[in-house]
Formats: C-alpha cells, sequence, structure tokens
C-alpha cells in the first residue's frame, strides 16, 4: 500500500480522485491549494503525488517545482492532473519535475494505470480497471 498525496482545489475531483486511490488499495492524503501541497509533501513524504495546476495561492506549476526541487522530496513522483490541455502545459509541466501528465477528464482505468506505473508495479491494474 503506498501513501498518495491528492492535490486539488475541487471538493468533487479531491473525492473521485480519492475514491479510485483507495480502490487501488492506498492511503490517501489531501490537501485544497499547491501551498497546502506542499508542505504536507514535506511533512509525510507521500509515495506519489496527484497535483493539479489551476489553484489559488500556489499553482500546481509551481508547487510541483518546489517539490521537485526540494531536497527532502525531490525523489517522489509527481503526476499533473489537469484540465490543461495544450502541448506547451504539458512541455511546462514537465519542465517543472513532473514524471507524468494526465487531462481532465480521464477515466477511472486511466488514472489507475498511471499510479500503478509510475508507482514501479506497471501490472494488471485490478478491479479498479473492471
Amino acid at each position: 500500500m503506498a501513501r498518495i498525496l491528492i492535490v486539488d482545489d475541487s471538493p468533487s475531483q479531491l473525492m473521485g480522485i480519492r475514491r479510485i486511490v483507495e480502490k487501488l488499495g492506498h492511503e490517501a492524503l489531501t490537501a485544497e491549494d499547491g501551498a497546502a501541497g506542499v508542505e504536507l509533501a514535506k511533512k509525510e513524504l507521500p509515495d506519489l503525488i496527484l497535483m493539479d495546476v489551476v489553484m489559488p495561492n500556489l499553482n500546481g506549476f509551481q508547487a510541483t517545482r518546489s517539490i521537485t526541487r526540494e531536497p527532502t522530496t525531490k525523489h517522489i513522483p509527481v503526476v499533473l492532473v489537469t484540465t490543461k490541455d495544450q502541448e506547451t502545459d504539458r512541455m511546462w509541466g514537465m519542465r517543472q519535475g513532473a514524471c507524468a501528465y494526465l487531462t481532465k477528464p480521464f477515466s477511472e482505468e486511466e488514472l489507475a494505470k498511471l499510479i500503478l506505473e509510475t508507482l514501479g508495479s506497471g501490472d494488471d491494474p485490478g478491479p479498479a480497471a473492471a
């Protein structure tokens, strides 16, 4: 079981992603903006971070850059999960240190597969993909 931090300012998105994460058997931590996400990442050192981009206080690009450049958190993979679907957004997100980029809306199967691949499992996503 991995500990996965979900950072999103939308309560419905947080709840939906949390449901998928927990269905996969992982522990979900949540933060409602980028600044809170950075602080929680430093405090909890999760195994994976699912980061929205468009958020108040600190956007997901800024939060990702902060996490991936901080010595205590730079080992944590960050996946950007966002409505920003332009190629320039994707390239910029990867330059900030993200290891993957998933655009909303996404299917439960897409997110489950990405989580498993990022955590290094890459195997069959199991019941979440059924």
